[in-house]
C-alpha cells in the first residue's frame, strides 16, 4: 500500500490550505525530508510549464513574482525557468529564448531548510494560481534578419536614447532623442518599402511589455502613444501589470525601446522638478507625481501623434494600410473584447505644468517627409 510523499502532504497542507498554520506546516515536513528536494524541484518545472500552456511566457513570470513576492522567491522561479527549459519541447521564438537570456543566475541558499522551503511553497501559491492569458504566437518566424540592417539600426538607436537619458541637459536630449525617433521612424518606413517590394510573409507579433507601479495608468497612457505612433496598438492588463503590444517585429522593438528611454527621462524630470519645488518652499507629494506623469504621457502622446502624420509616396499607402489592418485584426483575435477607462489623479497644476514642460523638452522632430 502506498503512502502520500512528503511532498503531497506539504502541498496539501501549504498549497490548498488558506488557514494561518498551512504554510508553517507544510514548510515544516519539507525542512525535516531532505530525500524530498529533488521531488519538489520537479514539481516546481511542472508549474513553470502549466504557465506556458497558460499562455505566460519567462519575463512574464518574472515580472509577476517580482510584483508579488521577494528577490528570493525572483531568484527561485529563474531557476527552475531554467531547469525547465531544456525539457520544454515546443518550439519557441527568438523573443522568448532572449528572455531565457536574460534570466538571473543567483542560485537560492539552501542552509537554512525552513527557510528555503517556505520561500518554494509561497512561489507555488503564486504560480497554481496564475490565470490563463492570451496566448502570443512564438513560433512565427520573423523576416529574414540578413535582408535587413535591423541589429545595426536598433543598436545605433539604443546608443542614442542611452545618451539621452545619462545627461544632463535638456536640449542635449532633445536632440539625441530626436534623432533616434527619426531613425525609428526612417527604419519602419524602410521595413514597409521592403514588403512591398519582396513579400516576406511576415505577420504582426506581440509581445507584453510591463507596467509597474507607482503611477501606472499614466505609464499605461505612455506607452499607448509610443505603440500608436509607431503603428503598433497596446492593450492594457491593469491587474497583471502589463500592456500587450501588438505589431511587426521591428515596430515592436521600437516601442520597447523609446517607451524605456522615455520613461527614463520622465523619472529623472520629475526628480529633478521635485527638488526645486522643495527648493521653493512647497512641499510635493503623491499628486503632484501622479499628476506630472500624467501630463508628460498626455502631451508627448500628442506629440508622437503629430509625428506619425507625414507624407508618403502612392505606392507605399496600400502596403501601409495593409499593415495596419493586419495589427488591428491581430489585435482583435487576441482581444475580442477590450475597456475603457479615463485617467485618475491628476489634480495637482504645478505637478500638470512641470510634466509637460518636461514633455517639451523630451519632443521628437517630425519625420522626414519620403521623396
Amino acid at each position: 500500500m502506498s503512502t502520500p510523499s512528503t511532498v503531497d502532504r506539504a502541498f496539501r497542507a501549504a498549497l490548498y490550505d488558506t488557514g494561518d498554520t498551512a504554510l508553517d506546516t507544510g514548510a515544516s515536513l519539507l525542512a525535516a525530508d531532505p530525500a524530498a528536494d529533488a521531488e519538489l524541484a520537479r514539481r516546481g518545472e511542472e508549474f513553470v510549464a502549466t504557465a506556458w500552456r497558460r499562455g505566460w511566457q519567462p519575463a512574464d513570470v518574472v515580472r509577476i513574482v517580482r510584483r508579488e513576492l521577494d528577490d528570493v522567491h525572483v531568484r527561485l522561479v529563474s531557476a527552475l525557468i531554467r531547469a525547465q527549459a531544456p525539457r520544454d519541447d515546443r518550439p519557441r521564438g527568438p523573443r522568448w529564448k532572449a528572455q531565457l537570456d536574460e534570466l538571473g543566475a543567483d542560485e537560492v541558499a539552501r542552509g537554512d531548510r525552513f527557510a528555503y522551503a517556505t520561500a518554494a511553497l509561497e512561489l507555488y501559491r503564486l504560480l497554481l494560481r496564475l490565470p490563463a492569458l492570451e496566448p502570443l504566437d512564438e513560433t512565427a518566424a520573423p523576416a529574414p534578419r540578413d535582408r535587413r540592417p535591423e541589429s545595426r539600426v536598433l543598436g545605433r538607436i539604443r546608443a542614442l536614447l542611452a545618451k539621452a537619458e545619462a545627461t544632463g541637459f535638456p536640449d542635449e536630449a532633445e536632440a539625441l532623442s530626436a534623432k533616434a525617433q527619426e531613425l525609428m521612424a526612417r527604419h519602419s518606413v524602410d521595413e514597409a518599402l521592403l514588403a512591398a517590394r519582396e513579400p516576406s510573409g511576415e505577420t504582426p507579433g506581440a509581445c507584453r511589455i510591463g507596467v509597474e507601479p507607482p503611477y501606472e495608468q499614466a505609464k499605461a497612457v505612455l506607452l499607448d502613444a509610443v505603440a500608436g505612433a509607431n503603428h503598433c496598438r497596446a492593450v492594457w492588463n491593469e491587474p497583471l501589470g502589463f500592456s500587450t503590444v501588438v505589431g511587426f517585429a521591428s515596430d515592436l522593438e521600437a516601442v520597447e525601446l523609446l517607451y524605456t528611454s522615455l520613461l527614463v527621462q520622465a523619472t529623472t524630470a520629475m526628480t529633478r522638478a521635485e527638488a526645486a519645488q522643495r527648493a521653493g518652499g512647497r512641499k510635493r507629494t503623491k499628486t503632484f507625481r501622479q499628476s506630472f506623469l500624467a501630463a508628460y504621457a498626455h502631451r508627448v502622446g500628442t506629440r508622437l501623434a503629430a509625428v506619425a502624420e507625414i507624407r508618403v509616396s502612392d505606392d507605399l499607402l496600400p502596403v501601409l494600410a495593409s499593415r495596419a489592418v493586419a495589427v488591428t485584426e491581430r489585435t482583435d483575435r487576441l482581444f475580442p473584447e477590450t475597456t475603457t477607462t479615463r485617467l485618475r489623479g491628476a489634480s495637482d497644476a504645478a505637478g500638470w505644468e512641470e510634466g509637460a514642460r518636461a514633455a517639451d523638452d523630451a519632443q521628437v522632430r517630425a519625420r522626414p517627409h519620403l521623396p
